[in-house]
């Protein structure tokens, strides 16, 4: 059973960074698909990047070229860089993991989520 957690979330001004974490407690991620999400308030949880996924590396169009991730080096670790944050991409950070997620950018398919952390970007 994975217990997903996630840290790194803070206020940040616009233009700056954030390094998000992703880890589990509870077991392995190594063999997890894995992918952030993020939610607004008053958004529906919108898919923003997959995390060390062969093959299926994917990033949403509104935070390419700014936003990365990695899988640390025991591939218990997911981490988003974030680079350049604007106001739009406050909100709650997810991490996400499922052993095959039917689509990999829909939140409904992955049955394991962290609590979230919150980012604020100011202007």
């Amino acid at each position: 059973q994975l217990q997903l957690q996630e840290s790194g979330g803070g206020l940040v001004q616009a233009g700056g960074s954030l390094r998000l974490s992703c880890a589990d407690s509870g077991g392995t991620i190594r063999n997890y698909a894995m992918a952030w999400f993020r939610q607004a308030p008053g958004n529906d949880r919108e898919f923003v990047a997959t995390c060390g996924w062969p093959g299926k590396e994917a990033t949403a169009n509104s935070v390419k070229g700014r936003f990365t991730t990695a899988r640390g080096d025991a591939k218990n670790t997911c981490y988003l860089q974030m680079n350049s944050l604007k106001p739009e991409d406050a909100g709650t950070y997810y991490c996400a993991a499922d052993e095959r997620p039917y689509e990999y950018y829909s939140a409904r398919f992955y049955g394991y989520w962290g609590q979230g952390t919150q980012v604020t970007v100011s202007s």
